[in-house]
């Protein structure tokens, strides 16, 4: 029997975690730069890790006290069904979160599932257009979409850092994709953090 009265407690603390972020979101969609972007649809502007940063801080600040791990598992107390993998655990993952608390996403995946199957989807279309990629570019693609993967998009500056520095830097970025590099990153930061 305390089991029992376990999970509904648990359940109603999960509601009232959910409820509470989910008006949250709604009071504060003009306030904050990231929620407005993630409010209009197609995206007026891009996601930047700042603002992501900016709506963690937000959402942190007590009373509320929300981790992107503790709204994870309130989602996933209330509607398991819906929530795949062990999310919240980065930054990133507050866009799923965000999203799937506005209805926008069916499901509560972690945000680097999601740009994993959306760069798949990209690699499968490049090659249905008949590019092909070496394995020189592979490994510098997927580099590229985990770093969108954790930090929502990539900029020229980003490669001075690992792992890209480790590889070459833009020097070499430049020398793989050569004058396609500026327009690669461009699609893939739009394709990917869709």
């Amino acid at each position: 029997m305390l089991e029992a009265g376990f999970s509904a407690a648990a359940k109603e603390k999960a509601r009232s975690v959910v409820e509470s972020f989910e008006k949250f979101i709604q009071e504060h969609k003009d306030e904050i730069a990231a929620l407005q972007i993630l409010y209009s649809r197609p995206y007026s502007q891009r996601l930047t890790l700042k603002g992501i940063k900016d709506l963690a801080a937000a959402i942190e600040k007590p009373p509320r006290g929300w981790t992107p791990q503790v709204l994870w598992r309130a989602y996933e107390t209330l509607e398991k069904s819906k929530v795949r993998g062990a999310g919240g655990k980065v930054l990133a993952d507050i866009v799923s979160l965000v999203r799937f608390a506005l209805h926008q996403d069916n499901e509560l995946r972690p945000f680097h599932d999601q740009v994993n199957e959306r760069f798949a989807q990209w690699i499968a279309q490049q090659e249905k257009k008949g590019r092909k990629f070496s394995d020189e570019q592979r490994h510098w693609l997927e580099a590229i979409r985990d770093h969108i993967a954790a930090s929502l998009a990539i900029q020229v500056d980003d490669f001075d850092y690992v792992p890209f520095a480790q590889r070459g830097g833009l020097g070499k970025a430049n020398q793989v994709f050569g004058e396609d590099l500026g327009p690669l990153l461009n699609e893939m930061n739009k394709v990917l953090a869709a």
